[in-house]
């Protein structure tokens, strides 16, 4: 009896999440992969056109463009992230004084908003930033704009990651600090050969976490360039959204969001496979 009394609270809780996560999720995952096989304009009529839009994914020199401007950006900014936010945890995780309150500080731009954060460094880059330097904005520069964007992303995430990794660090014994020390052990052979072996899951969830965050990246790209200047910076996400909703191309970049679903997730899943690996031989 007080077992039926369990399951019926159980699944009190659990259907009106279920029916959450099929309405928002799992219907307009499947109303998307219908869409992209028809020309749909986002409104009115369509007609069924089959695999064409994902054959002309392929040719499109702006999908191409903005594939690669995303896999550059995502690239550097993974790897700007996670060095900067192991040299912080390491510094955090030492025995220095206001640990606590530093810890505190430098998780301020995790908890504002992107697009907040977003608007806030485009009146930096655009206004205060030339004044300083006597040069031109760097968002209107086709050449270092994605610079912009990649330090925003990193500034507002290494806060997170640093959390992750001052976690990892938290769960390294001392006691292979003291045999290492035996040996001689210190600087940068310690961290080497007994911090960053030990850490190394903690290394794979923020590799794979930052990777697929900056893929998809969205909000800095409308709050700092809107995709510009002259497209040089319009991400996939944006794309999507841009053509889809405004350009009458719903059809086409309902394609496009399944072909960039499938990438995700390969490239999420060949991340793991890999890293795994490394632990292993660690």
């Amino acid at each position: 009896m007080h077992f039926g009394k369990n399951m019926r609270t159980y699944y009190l809780i659990l259907i009106p999440i279920l029916v959450l996560f099929f309405a928002f999720n799992t219907f307009p995952l499947i109303n998307g992969l219908i869409y992209s096989f028809t020309n749909s304009k986002g409104y009115g009529g369509f007609d069924w056109v089959g695999f064409r839009n994902y054959a002309d994914l392929f040719t499109d020199t702006r999908v191409g463009n903005s594939y690669l401007f995303t896999f550059k950006m995502a690239v550097v900014g993974t790897i700007v992230i996670n060095v900067l936010s192991l040299v912080l945890a390491l510094a955090l995780n030492s025995k220095i004084k206001f640990k606590t309150s530093l810890r505190g500080l430098y998780f301020i731009p995790n908890i504002l908003g992107a697009l907040v954060v977003g608007y806030v460094f485009n009146y930096f880059f655009t206004y205060i930033l030339p004044f300083l330097t006597n040069t031109t904005s760097i968002l209107a520069d086709k050449g270092w704009a994605w610079v912009a964007v990649v330090a925003v992303c990193a500034w507002q995430a290494i806060a997170m990651n640093t959390i992750i990794y001052i976690s990892g660090l938290q769960t390294v014994p001392q006691d292979i600090y003291e045999a290492g020390a035996l040996d001689g052990a210190s600087g940068w052979n310690k961290f080497r050969y007994l911090t960053f072996p030990l850490i190394m899951p903690f290394f794979t969830i923020n590799m794979v976490l930052s990777m697929k965050n900056l893929l998809m990246v969205f909000d800095q790209i409308m709050s700092l360039t809107q995709g510009g200047p002259a497209q040089s910076t319009e991400s996939i996400s944006y794309l999507i959204y841009n053509n889809g909703l405004a350009g009458g191309q719903f059809g086409f970049q309902s394609a496009n969001a399944v072909i960039f679903f499938v990438v995700i997730v390969t490239i999420s899943v060949l991340q793991m496979r890999f890293l795994n690996s490394r632990e292993e031989q660690l």
